[in-house]
């Protein structure tokens, strides 16, 4: 079966993207973040590749401030010719897919009706003919896009346009990851820095903060399939919580992960919720951390946790 594309340009229309503002100064953080990103884009290209099929792969992100995507990463082309391609929202096949959103694809670049031409000449020179372009939205903006494609001109299959469209997701959902952990880890560096495991005067609403901020780190941590970052964000966990004594007790990951939630006020079956496990499960990791805690109650294991270093 083809792909069925309406005649408005193979794109179903959708609400405009916002685009952030623009800034003059960027900070070493958004360029890291950037640069990350970038190789995730370029890992995404080889996966667009082996699940299409299709020989050719490109992409890039939207820049900063502007609305319009910086092609920076190539696979299977034959020539630099689309590097560092400047694509402005509305124009050619990839800005229409990034002005509404949507994927969209065409038989034969050169001849479409339903894409303007500004881009014809590079995209000639690369010998590529049909082709497809999926934008990579997170949180209603686009971050970028991939595109596929063939050097003959032929129409694209639902099955092609399918597996790219999976691969953007899996992208997107790394970037949304990546956003919770920024998001997490800079609020866990601004809260109480010292006295960890004390009770702050007044009920210590700074301290709920950092114990869900502790338990969120927690819980994002085995989704990140970065081992750097996810070492980073164990690694804020254990800046949250007093010095461990060399003697004490220890638990295993998903146990303080139990007792993370239970220490933040959450109930068995919301803690199950948030780590993606069954309510029996939480019941043995929260029994078996009690035991090896010493303690008769959830109370008494996440004052104990406290004590020992092991919890905010």
């Amino acid at each position: 079966m083809q792909v069925s594309l309406p005649p408005n340009g193979g794109v179903v229309p959708v609400s405009t993207v916002v685009w952030s503002a623009h800034q003059p100064h960027r900070r070493s953080d958004e360029v890291t973040a950037e640069a990350v990103t970038v190789v995730e884009i370029r890992g995404a290209l080889l996966r667009l590749r082996r699940a299409t099929g299709l020989p050719v792969a490109f992409g890039g992100l939207v820049e900063s401030g502007r609305p319009q995507v910086r092609i920076s990463e190539l696979s299977g082309t034959a020539t630099a010719a689309l590097r560092c391609l400047a694509v402005s929202s509305g124009s050619g096949l990839g800005g229409k897919a990034v002005a509404l959103a949507r994927p969209c694809a065409v038989a034969d670049y050169s001849s479409s009706r339903h894409i303007s031409h500004e881009y014809d000449v590079p995209v000639a020179a690369e010998g590529i003919r049909s082709v497809l372009a999926v934008p990579v939205v997170v949180r209603r903006r686009v971050r970028g896009v991939l595109y596929g494609a063939l050097r003959s001109a032929q129409p694209l299959g639902d099955r092609a346009l399918g597996a790219a469209v999976a691969v953007a997701r899996d992208v997107e959902q790394t970037l949304v990851l990546r956003d919770e952990a920024r998001d997490l880890l800079a609020a866990a560096c601004t809260g109480p820095a010292k006295g960890a495991g004390a009770e702050a005067p007044g009920g210590s609403g700074d301290w709920e903060q950092v114990r869900e901020a502790h338990a969120a780190l927690r819980a994002l941590a085995p989704r990140i399939a970065d081992p750097v970052l996810r070492a980073d964000l164990l690694a804020a966990c254990g800046l949250l919580t007093a010095p461990r004594p060399a003697d004490g007790p220890a638990l295993a990951p998903r146990e303080l992960d139990v007792l993370s939630w239970v220490a933040a006020g959450a109930t068995n079956a919301a803690v199950a919720e948030r780590l993606g496990l069954r309510p029996e499960t939480v019941k043995g990791y929260l029994r078996s951390a009690m035991r090896k805690l010493g303690a008769h109650t959830r109370g008494e294991a996440v004052t104990a946790a406290r004590r020992a270093g092991l919890l905010p």
